[in-house]
């Protein structure tokens, strides 16, 4: 992650209006995006019952090509306050010998607006980045037993990093860990991702 990254550290307490303000937010992006937005998801940490995050609202749109994406999304997503960052590309899981080129993106962020904060991240529809975002949400809505212990990790490593890019860099090997159970979790419940999305869209892919 760039070291420019907003060096915002604060992790509060889940707020329960996150979840209804996560379904709003998703709505309107699509509204505003679509067609080439296939469809909008609010990921993240606020997207999970019970767990502690930074107040900033994780969403991702799946586009079928990235560059198309950002030429039309750029006036639009600038509209309502957002900034495009240099960030393109995503943390591979270890162990993984994925072409890092498969992992690739595009992110707008939102700071300091009369809407929340937000980090919107585009990703191609299909593409592993965007169906992993989506398994780590998943898979930690679906086990609350796990939730205490990944928020409470991530208030103390917030409280002992100087700056976001380091907060990133450390969380990213833990992310790996809860991919590596969330896998087996996959295939065994037959989890996928066109059966994650929110119903207003019919694009549906694996």
């Amino acid at each position: 992650m760039p070291k420019d990254f907003s060096p915002d550290l604060v992790v509060v307490g889940f707020d329960p209006a996150w979840t209804v303000r996560g379904k709003t937010l998703t709505t309107d992006m699509y509204d505003l995006l679509k067609p080439l937005a296939l469809h909008v998801e609010h990921i993240g940490s606020t997207a999970v019952p019970g767990m502690a995050a930074k107040p900033v609202f994780d969403l991702q749109a799946g586009v079928r090509d990235l560059q198309e994406a950002q030429h039309a999304f750029a006036p639009l997503l600038a509209d309502r306050g957002f900034e495009l960052t240099p960030y393109r590309q995503d943390h591979v899981p270890a162990g993984s010998d994925d072409d890092p080129a498969r992992w690739t993106k595009r992110l707008w962020t939102r700071r300091g607006h009369r809407e929340p904060d937000v980090n919107f991240h585009v990703r191609v529809a299909g593409s592993p980045n965007e169906r992993l975002a989506l398994l780590f949400r998943d898979w930690l809505r679906a086990h609350p037993a796990a939730v205490p212990a990944y928020a409470r990790f991530k208030q103390v490593l917030a409280g002992a990093v100087p700056d976001l890019a380091t907060y990133a860099d450390v969380k990213d090997p833990v992310v790996d860990l809860v991919i590596a159970v969330a896998e087996p979790w996959a295939r065994a419940t037959g989890w996928r991702v066109a059966d994650t999305l929110t119903p207003r869209t019919s694009a549906q892919h694996t």
